[in-house]
């Protein structure tokens, strides 16, 4: 039976796990395992997904991931190939290349180990690294360095974080995206000034289990820089690097092949004077030198030992000691590899699961007294504190709607989440407009009695849709502007029921509102709906025209 698996078209797939694998590698036994030999695919016109047969009489010798228009082979090797026994000419070799690069990319956060700081100097660097780390999760150095030096003039200390909010976090963070990390990062500190007595950790095993969002590599990177303790590292950059040193070609994000990796990581850091250094070495080396398509294999300070490398001139993979292994011996986890290998052979492609669709019904409610007035105003509610955008503000949304709905379903939707957000629902349907698009009104149902101090929606606009791809889930935004008019000379005021019984996201109270800045154009108020930025209103505004 032929099993069908979607393959990334990028090797830099791997995401530093802040997490540990449980299984460790073991060589299958002698007894079902069979010696492979080259095996040459017959090329194919059309191009269809890799497949990895399951059969009991061709299990063994099948390609587990093929394409039908590339030869395969795979080539037997031990498993002390995938083993660093002696590390220390690797360490020496990357640490002299890495005093000639260390600061050719200008990162404020990287600085030389001091052994002369105190406790409360290395908490500091402990710190300015944290920082920088969570920052860097998924995003360009080059975007990072002007939001850290931002962040550190805004916060020097980890007590000035803590003293801070989520909203001027998320204000200085805006832009960087995967706003969560901010959050932690909030939460992370507050934890450190109540419970820790302000000082971050200094071992990795206590930073990973008491600080929020920091997990095994976060971990590692903290500590090994800051406190110069022997601890590894395995990000993205590191995850490719030591997949071609050790030529492993196995799938990357298999718990086996992050034992073999980790346990690389652990060698090349174990018993070093300069563990901080070291790491960030690999971390430099992966991220300019060893790249994803064109790595720059003649400038690589560890090119002598890159058993990927030796494969992609030699045609073999080899440990270096024994180029024929022993049956016992074979390594049963690595898959064939493509005719002929290379070195961006290495690591394996990942699968990549295909993000599922979801539409969301994003209604930018505008409320004006009367519709010549330039008293503008927009409601913003925020979203629930934990999932996707946890605790950010956005316009009134209904989420996951089917993706064929129809228009007149849209223009109901305002109407139905007005009436659980305002005190006094808005009471008749859409005038219908003078513009010449057919589609700029649409009559909605009324809602509620027509009482005089009510206001009413007297436009439903749509504002095209926006496309967002998060790493799960591909969200279709589709955009309407809802016109509100009258009731009264203020907003109308916003219910505050109970959050945890609703269990969904609320508008700001009355309170919190009233402190909210107006745009330029609108006179001063204190009501309960709260106003949007200048730059949304015009982000807005842009959309509905």
């Amino acid at each position: 039976m032929v099993k069908k698996r979607r393959l990334s078209s990028s090797s830099d797939e791997f995401v530093a796990s802040d997490g540990s694998a449980n299984d460790t590698y073991q060589p299958v036994p002698n007894s079902s395992r069979k010696r492979q030999g080259p095996k040459k695919l017959k090329p194919s016109s059309s191009r269809r997904r890799a497949t990895r047969t399951a059969g009991k009489d061709d299990a063994s010798d099948t390609p587990g991931n093929i394409d039908p228009g590339v030869a395969y082979q795979a080539l037997p090797h031990g498993v002390s190939t995938h083993a660093i026994s002696d590390a220390k000419p690797l360490r020496k070799s990357l640490l002299e290349w890495y005093a000639n690069v260390h600061e050719t990319r200008g990162m404020p956060w990287r600085k030389p180990y001091d052994p002369a700081l105190g406790p409360e100097e290395r908490s500091q660097r402990a710190y300015e690294v944290w920082i920088s780390e969570i920052m860097l999760q998924q995003t360009q150095v080059a975007t990072v360095i002007p939001y850290y030096n931002a962040w550190m003039t805004k916060f020097p200390t980890i007590r000035h974080l803590a003293a801070s909010d989520i909203d001027t976090v998320n204000g200085l963070w805006k832009g960087l995206g995967y706003y969560s990390r901010a959050a932690r990062l909030l939460s992370g500190a507050k934890k450190v000034v109540d419970e820790l007595g302000g000082r971050l950790p200094n071992n990795a095993k206590d930073m990973e289990s008491k600080i929020p969002g920091v997990g095994r590599y976060s971990a590692g990177a903290i500590c090994s820089i800051a406190y110069n303790e022997c601890v590894p590292v395995l990000d993205g950059n590191v995850h490719r690097l030591l997949s071609r040193v050790l030529a492993l070609h196995a799938p990357p994000k298999a718990k086996q092949s992050l034992d073999i990796l980790w346990a690389g990581a652990t060698s090349m850091v174990e018993g070093s004077d300069r563990p901080g250094d070291l790491n960030q070495a690999l971390i430099e080396l992966g991220s300019t030198v060893c790249k994803v398509r064109d790595p720059s294999c003649t400038t690589c300070p560890l090119r002598q030992w890159c058993r990927a490398h030796t494969c992609q001139n030699a045609n073999k993979i080899t440990s270096g000691a024994n180029d024929v292994p022993d049956i016992e011996e074979l390594c049963s986890l690595c898959e064939p590899l493509p005719y002929p290998a290379n070195v961006t052979s290495f690591p394996m492609k990942a699968e990549r699961k295909k993000a599922r669709e979801e539409l969301d019904i994003v209604n930018v409610i505008e409320w004006r007294p009367s519709g010549n007035s330039d008293d503008r105003w927009f409601l913003l509610i925020r979203r629930p504190e934990g999932g996707l955008l946890a605790g950010l503000h956005e316009f009134p949304t209904e989420p996951d709607v089917p993706m064929t709905i129809t228009p007149t379903a849209m223009s109901v939707i305002p109407a139905a989440l007005l009436s659980s957000l305002l005190i006094k629902p808005p009471r008749s349907g859409v005038e219908r407009g003078h513009s010449s698009d057919e589609r700029s009104t649409i009559s909605v149902p009324s809602v509620g009695p027509s009482e005089n101090d009510k206001s009413r929606i007297v436009k439903i606009r749509p504002a095209g849709d926006v496309v967002h791809v998060f790493s799960h889930i591909r969200k279709t935004y589709r955009v309407q502007w809802v016109l509100l008019e009258g009731g009264d000379s203020s907003p109308p005021p916003l219910v505050t029921p109970n959050l945890e019984a609703k269990g969904e996201s609320l508008p700001k109270s009355r309170s919190k509102a009233s402190k909210a800045s107006k745009q330029s154009n609108s006179r001063g108020k204190n009501n309960s709906m709260p106003h949007a930025s200048s730059a949304t209103v015009s982000q807005v505004l842009a959309q509905a025209s």
